[in-house]
C-alpha cells in the first residue's frame, strides 16, 4: 500500500496487514497514523474479504508512539494534539473516534475477523492495536507494556473499552497506573492475547485459513454479535441474535455451507 503498512491479498479473502516501518520498530508518528487509518478505510472497501491478519514486520510489532516524532512537534504547542503527532484529540474524525484511537479500534469496527500476530515489542499504542483485533496470537517474549504513564499520558488510543472485555478491571488499573512491562506469556495469563505462539504469523494464517471458509454472511453477523455483548441490554441481545439469524438462514450460502460439511469438502460461497 505504502512505505508504512503493505497489504497483501492472499486466496479465500485473507488480507494479510503489516507494518514495514521496520527502521523504528513500527513505531507511530504521523505517517504511520495516517497509513493504518488508510489501510483500515481500505479494507472496509475490499470486496470479497473474509479475514485480516495484522502484523510488524522485522524486531516488533509496534513500539508505540514515536517518541522523536513526539519531541520534535511539541514545541509547536499544539494543545490538544499528542505532541503535535495526532491532530485535535477532541474531534470525532472517524466516526465515534478520533484519528490515535480508530488506528485501534477501526479494527474491531471491520466487518471481518480481525487476527493479530504480535512478537518482539507491544507497547503503549501498539498494546492498543493489538488489542484491537478479535484474536491475538502473542510470541511468549514479546514485551508489553500500557506505556504511557512512562511519559505523564493517559492510555487513549482505545485501549479502554478494548480491554474491559479482556482482563479483571484490577489488573487493567495496575498495568496503567505503574507503566510495568509484562511478557507475552504474562499478556496471555491475564486475558489480553488468545494464544502463545513461537510463530505467531503463522498459526494466525492459519487460523485465517478456517475462518475465511465460513459462511461470510454469517461470520459478519456473528462479529456485530460480539461487539454488541458489551454494549446491549440482554433483551436487545437476544433480539439481536435472532434478527442476525434471520440474515442468513436458509440463504443459499448457509445451504452450501450445510452441504459442503456434509460432502466433507471446500464451501464455495457466492459473495
Amino acid at each position: 500500500m505504502n512505505d508504512r503498512v503493505t497489504i497483501t491479498h492472499l486466496e479465500d479473502g485473507i488480507a494479510d496487514v503489516r507494518m514495514v516501518r521496520t527502521d523504528k520498530m513500527n513505531a507511530l508518528d504521523n505517517a504511520q497514523f495516517q497509513a493504518l487509518a488508510d489501510t483500515i478505510e481500505e479494507l472496509h472497501g475490499t470486496k470479497g474479504l473474509r479475514c485480516v491478519v495484522l502484523s510488524g514486520e522485522g524486531r516488533a510489532f509496534c513500539a508505540g508512539l514515536d517518541l522523536t516524532a513526539m519531541q520534535a512537534n511539541s514545541a509547536k504547542g499544539e494543545g490538544g494534539k499528542k505532541g503535535g503527532v495526532t491532530g485535535d484529540l477532541g474531534t470525532r474524525t472517524h466516526g465515534e473516534a478520533n484519528l490515535a484511537q480508530y488506528v485501534a479500534w477501526g479494527w474491531r469496527k471491520l466487518e471481518v475477523p480481525v487476527i493479530a500476530a504480535a512478537h518482539g515489542v507491544a507497547f503503549g499504542g501498539g498494546f492498543q492495536i493489538l488489542s484491537g483485533a478479535d484474536i491475538r496470537f502473542i510470541h511468549p517474549d514479546t514485551r508489553c507494556a500500557i506505556m504511557e504513564m512512562k511519559w505523564g499520558l493517559v492510555p487513549d488510543m482505545a485501549g479502554f473499552p478494548l480491554w474491559r472485555g479482556n482482563a479483571r478491571d484490577d489488573v487493567i488499573r495496575e498495568l496503567t497506573y505503574t507503566n510495568r512491562e509484562f511478557s507475552g506469556t504474562e499478556a496471555h495469563a491475564m486475558g489480553f492475547a488468545t494464544h502463545l505462539s513461537e510463530t505467531p504469523h503463522s498459526d494466525a494464517l492459519a487460523l485465517a485459513k478456517i475462518i475465511a471458509n465460513k459462511h461470510p454472511a454469517a461470520m459478519r453477523g456473528s462479529k456485530r454479535l460480539c461487539n454488541a455483548m458489551a454494549e446491549l441490554s440482554d433483551a436487545d441481545l437476544l433480539m439481536l441474535e435472532s434478527t442476525e439469524q434471520l440474515k442468513v438462514i436458509r440463504t443459499p450460502n448457509q445451504m452450501e455451507a450445510v452441504m459442503a460439511e456434509m460432502q466433507k469438502r471446500k464451501p464455495v460461497f457466492a459473495e
